[in-house]
């Protein structure tokens, strides 16, 4: 009796066993789709043989996928910019060689990850890569670049001075799949050299002109109080030339001075951005009820912050002036305040026609004039700035270590946004 129990235990064993591994076998083959094939020889061949078909297809593709990359890295390589691959650890996974001559990079082999700060000691590429791993947004950034000191020991064995100058870099940055970041980095000293020898030419010239302007207009006063009524039409609009012109100059000097020394050109007191729009919007209210333009703020009634309240004063001044121009009678400028924990956020937009795409990257250029289409849509309220409004702006919020971007909105009219870092917990006694 024992026996039969026995065997008829054994074969019920035998018969489950069987079946598991028959449904572990058809698991196994439908995991088997890399060959568009398989299904019609799954019948036909081993479960040994299905597997070690597969992992010869598998073998192909890493094979064909290695050629891929080795070939793309050798495009790359004679890249003249320079090309860095960061991986989700802010690994240093692959840089060629104009990035490693570039940026100085020394004691790196290909194949070895490790933190790239090891190599590159450059907080803002630091930050380039990180705020495009977390915005997933390409991001562009322009610094100069210090060499290191090991740098400055070989160019002292060369017979150059110890201390390398350093190099002005553009920088832009590609999220990447699984946290990766790639970097194009370009060499923009060349470039910089000759804008910084426009620029001090310009200073020049404007330091030369501001003396006999300021003798012109007084003579232009002299002679419009002498001249005849019908003659004194053309004094006075000889006068308003010439104020154009003294305006242009001390736009000229006035930038010149916050490029030249920001820190020291600024007084940072704690101040509420928000209050300070609102004093700034009242004094352009006579320009905007010329057109009967109305302004529209939405955000929190306090936006605090460290910063230069007459100069911030100044960059929603040329703003908000340069959205007036543009703007169509009757019509709304929009304001957004944010604040966030990494700091405040202002964007102001028109109802305009917006930026032509080919002036975009040019918008906040010295002097730069563009497509005169972006005011077409009301020409008879066109005013004519100086072309030096916009980079003024620019430069007074860099120096507060922010930011000032233009884009076109997505449903129409062009969009500033500004960016500067906040103090919370501002005792508003001591507020502008």
């Amino acid at each position: 009796m024992e026996i039969i129990t026995l065997a008829i235990g054994g074969a019920i064993g035998f018969g489950i066993g069987a079946i598991e591994r028959f449904r572990l076998n058809n698991k196994i083959k439908k995991l088997l789709t890399g060959l568009p094939d398989t299904e019609e020889v799954s019948h036909s061949l081993s479960l040994v043989s299905l597997v070690r078909r597969e992992i010869s297809h598998l073998n192909d593709l890493c094979a064909e996928y290695l050629d891929t990359i080795a070939h793309w890295r050798g495009v790359m390589s004679l890249s003249p910019l320079g090309y860095l691959l960061i991986d989700q650890e802010n690994n240093l996974e692959w840089c060629n060689p104009a990035a490693e001559s570039l940026l100085h990079i020394r004691y790196w082999q290909p194949g070895e990850r490790r933190l790239f700060l090891e190599f590159i000691r450059s907080y803002e590429l630091d930050q380039l890569i990180e705020r495009t791993r977390q915005t997933q947004i390409s991001q562009t950034r322009e610094w100069s670049f210090f060499p290191p000191l090991t740098a400055a020991m070989e160019s002292r064995e060369n017979g150059r001075p110890l201390t390398p100058e350093s190099i002005f870099l553009r920088g832009s940055g590609f999220p990447l799949k699984e946290g990766k970041v790639a970097v194009f980095v370009e060499n923009r000293q060349t470039l910089a050299a000759l804008r910084q020898g426009r620029d001090q030419a310009f200073s020049d010239l404007a330091h030369e002109l501001r003396t006999p302007l300021t003798a012109v207009a007084l003579i232009a006063e002299r002679l419009q109080t002498r001249l005849p009524a019908e003659d004194g039409a053309w004094a006075e609009r000889l006068l308003k030339e010439i104020y154009r012109l003294q305006n242009l100059v001390e736009s000229w000097l006035h930038l010149t001075q916050i490029t030249a020394n920001p820190n020291l050109y600024l007084e940072p007191e704690p101040i509420n951005l928000r209050r300070l729009l609102a004093l700034t919007w009242e004094r352009l209210t006579p320009i905007a009820a010329v057109k009967n333009i109305t302004l529209d703020y939405q955000g929190p009634p306090e936006l605090n912050l460290e910063g230069d309240g007459d100069r911030l004063m100044q960059v929603l001044m040329n703003i908000l002036d340069n959205t007036l121009k543009h703007s169509p009678p009757d019509g709304v400028i929009f304001v957004h305040g944010g604040l966030g924990e990494q700091g405040i956020t202002m964007t102001i937009r028109d109802q305009g026609l917006g930026f032509q795409p080919r002036d975009l990257p040019y918008i906040f250029e010295r002097l730069y004039r563009g497509d005169s289409s972006r005011a077409r849509l009301h020409p008879e309220s066109q005013r004519h700035g100086s072309g030096l409004g916009l980079a003024i702006a620019k430069e007074i919020v860099l120096a507060h270590g922010g930011n000032l971007t233009a884009a076109n909105y997505e449903t129409g009219g062009a969009m500033f946004t500004i960016e500067l870092l906040h103090r919370p917990n501002l005792d508003d006694s001591s507020q502008v």
